[in-house]
């Protein structure tokens, strides 16, 4: 199963709603605009503080190399770069958001580690790198934010080189019905008061809600790689699926 190609769509899921595929990236700006300042707690409260472990456990599971160049895509705010820095990999920094990429940056200043890496506001779907550039690239539940994500997926491939590795960790539909019925209180009924009450909106919270139940399911994703010329995509599930790993090569 793969997702049509959404390039050709005439309108584009943010969350719940349909919108013209050119407002999309106006409205998930003003969504990360608000929460920019509070993005690990937002992830704190959407995943009970388990954001970390999982983070911790997909740099490990992505075998960065001493002297390797990582592409940290939808990165601002630094959580996987400062990760793979440890490794010895050589991080780009790039995000659509520019409050994103400030927050990340005064994070970073806040520790002394600023200068490590290189920040670039870019839209994953036209990247101003060259073709081939990176041994790896890795987008931490940003893809679901993207308008056009074969579009990204396909840039991703460009940039990486022969033999390079693509890692993608996104928010992915429970589909355990105990489970999932916990989650979608949770998710609708909690987060958007807590995030009313942090941010002062709720709507926000309620977007990034909906947006991981229109996001495509693992097995879509999977082919939605293999579509681009991925080759060896492979993917896990974390939480009870919660969350998912998304691991693929570009044939070297």
């Amino acid at each position: 199963m793969t997702e049509p190609s959404s390039s050709n769509k005439k309108t584009i899921d943010f969350g719940f709603r349909e919108v013209d595929p050119a407002e999309k990236a106006g409205l998930v700006r003003e969504v990360f605009d608000t929460v920019a300042d509070r993005y690990d707690v937002m992830n704190d409260l959407m995943s009970v503080g388990i954001h970390r472990v999982w983070k911790w456990h997909f740099v490990e599971q992505c075998h960065f190399q001493q002297g390797q160049k990582l592409l940290d895509l939808a990165g601002g705010t630094g959580d996987i770069a400062r990760l793979a820095s440890r490794k010895g990999v050589d991080v780009v920094i790039a995000d659509i958001n520019a409050a994103m990429l400030k927050a990340g940056r005064r994070r970073m200043d806040d520790q002394g580690l600023i200068q490590a890496f290189e920040w670039v506001n870019a839209n994953a779907e036209h990247l101003p790198m060259g073709d081939e550039q990176f041994d790896h690239v890795t987008i931490v539940f940003g893809l679901r934010n993207v308008t056009h994500r074969d579009l990204a997926i396909k840039e991703m491939y460009r940039v990486l080189k022969p033999g390079g590795s693509l890692h993608i960790m996104e928010f992915s539909p429970v589909n355990r019905p105990v489970l999932s019925d916990l989650y979608d209180a949770w998710s609708f009924k909690v987060l958007p008061w807590l995030g009313e009450r942090l941010t002062g909106s709720a709507e926000s919270y309620q977007y990034l809600a909906e947006s991981i139940r229109r996001f495509p399911d693992q097995e879509t994703l999977a082919g939605m790689l293999r579509d681009q010329g991925f080759e060896a995509v492979t993917w896990k599930n974390l939480s009870a699926g919660i969350c998912s790993i998304h691991n693929a090569k570009k044939p070297g």
